[in-house]
């Protein structure tokens, strides 16, 4: 099963990125390219009977795997990214963090009013920054079809803060 291998893959690093946090690392998994092949094909098949016009990754661990599922959905990539990143006109959302603040922004004509919008991320933990995503995304009228997470932190309860957006939120592994 594909949480199984996931789980089996991820490096625990403690005290990262600061004192009591224990990091889930992804990194391992992307050297074994057979997996990232099984994570999307997971995706994919789990994803089948929702309605995805584009796939919206955040910055930047929500691209590794967001723009190949994109690819494999046939469905356009739109990268949302933390201010300052985007050359062209943009849309910005700040949003508040346990630690301070944060800003989020898409490209203005990132898609189209009316299409439905997959907010992917590599991790969920306490769903803020794809809460702003999704605000920000209805803000420019996508609607919001759903999440999708390669882990999820179920703990720190961001599905129960993002169930009210959407409640169409795939986790191929949580803890």
């Amino acid at each position: 099963m594909i949480a199984e291998e996931i789980k089996k893959a991820i490096r625990d690093i403690p005290d990262f990125p600061k004192p009591g946090i224990v990091f889930k690392d992804i990194t391992p998994i992307l050297k074994d390219a057979a997996l990232c092949d099984r994570i999307l094909d997971a995706f994919a098949e789990q994803l089948k009977d929702t309605k995805i016009d584009v796939v919206a990754g955040v910055e930047s661990r929500g691209f590794l795997f967001g723009l190949s599922l994109a690819g494999r959905l046939g469905v356009p990539f739109i990268p949302v990214r933390k201010a300052g990143k985007l050359p062209f006109t943009i849309k910005q959302k700040a949003y508040k963090l346990e630690y301070g603040t944060a800003t989020i922004e898409l490209h203005t004509d990132a898609f189209e009013p009316g299409q439905h919008i997959l907010i992917h991320d590599d991790l969920l933990a306490t769903g803020g920054t794809v809460t702003a995503a999704s605000e920000l995304i209805q803000e420019m009228g996508g609607i919001v079809a759903g999440f999708s997470f390669v882990v999820g932190l179920g703990f720190l309860n961001g599905r129960e803060r993002i169930a009210p957006i959407n409640d169409n939120i795939l986790v191929l592994a949580d803890y």
